[in-house]
């Protein structure tokens, strides 16, 4: 498989913090990678700056197009399908709209987007809900949503915060589902989230992160031999024996909700209609 994304010893700092340090990543097209690790391990920071949303402190990331050319991630967002773990809905318009008004920033016109959008809502039992309002949609259907709209503009890489926090366990089933066609059919996912089981039943390659640091990166069988254990959860604990650091409160939650509106919305200079969070 050939190389989508790569890291470069990537570190970001917050002041005298240092919340992702000196990570170096290889991502190649197909892979469904599970990137794991506890509350202040640094995967939510990798996630940002792995979709250009922020710039390493140093070290680069860059996408690799299809053609051969390379670029850094944040002059290719376009490339990127983004779920945050706030969804940052508008909720004075239905679902739909909020897909469709993500869908026409990327000029992807409306007999395509509803096509695609149509096909993925059915693999998440949500056709049905496309247009209601998002004005007192549950987390789960919120979660829906947004998946639904990072995925409209055929993104070449689906980057996933905690994509199943708040679905009841069919619904979560339906996006392990959904993530799994995707790869089926050559798409690139990166799936953060600090369950293992999860990760073990979705991805092909889990990275454990831990204090801003890498510590194992393979498959599951592979981080269970590296460690001598006999399940993932017994190599994670292997692996992230020491002291986990506190955890690090970046920005404020506004600021973050801002920025991750304008990298869903890159091309908007509409007066904002409110959000859902």
């Amino acid at each position: 498989m050939s190389t989508l994304l790569t890291s470069q010893g990537v570190t970001k700092e917050f002041g005298d913090v240092v919340a992702v340090d000196g990570v170096s990543l290889n991502l190649s097209r197909g892979d469904i990678v599970g990137l794991v690790g506890g509350n202040g391990a640094g995967k939510t920071t990798m996630l940002r700056l792995l979709c250009g949303l922020y710039r390493p402190s140093n070290g680069s990331i860059t996408f690799h197009s299809a053609d051969g050319s390379k670029k850094p991630i944040h002059e290719l967002r376009q490339r990127l399908g983004v779920v945050p773990e706030s969804t940052g809905l508008y909720h004075r318009l239905t679902a739909w709209e909020n897909i469709r008004y993500h869908s026409r920033l990327h000029g992807i016109d409306d007999d395509t987007a509803w096509t695609r959008t149509l096909r993925f809502a059915k693999s998440l039992d949500f056709a049905e809900d496309l247009h209601r309002h998002t004005r007192g949609f549950s987390r789960g259907m919120r979660q829906k949503t947004a998946l639904l709209r990072a995925l409209v503009h055929g993104p070449e890489i689906l980057l996933l915060d905690e994509p199943t926090g708040g679905l009841d366990v069919t619904s979560a089933r339906m996006v392990r589902e959904l993530v799994s066609k995707l790869r089926d059919e050559g798409g690139t996912v990166i799936y953060s989230t600090h369950h293992l089981a999860e990760a073990q039943m979705v991805c092909d390659r889990i990275i454990i992160m831990h204090n801003g640091q890498i510590r194992s990166d393979g498959t599951p069988s592979e981080l269970m031999h590296e460690t001598g254990t006999d399940s993932l959860e017994n190599a994670y604990v292997s692996l992230t024996s020491d002291i986990a650091r506190a955890v690090i409160k970046e920005e404020s939650e506004t600021r973050i909700s801002k920025m991750w509106r304008s990298l869903l919305t890159p091309s908007s200079k509409n007066k904002e209609v409110g959000e859902d969070e």
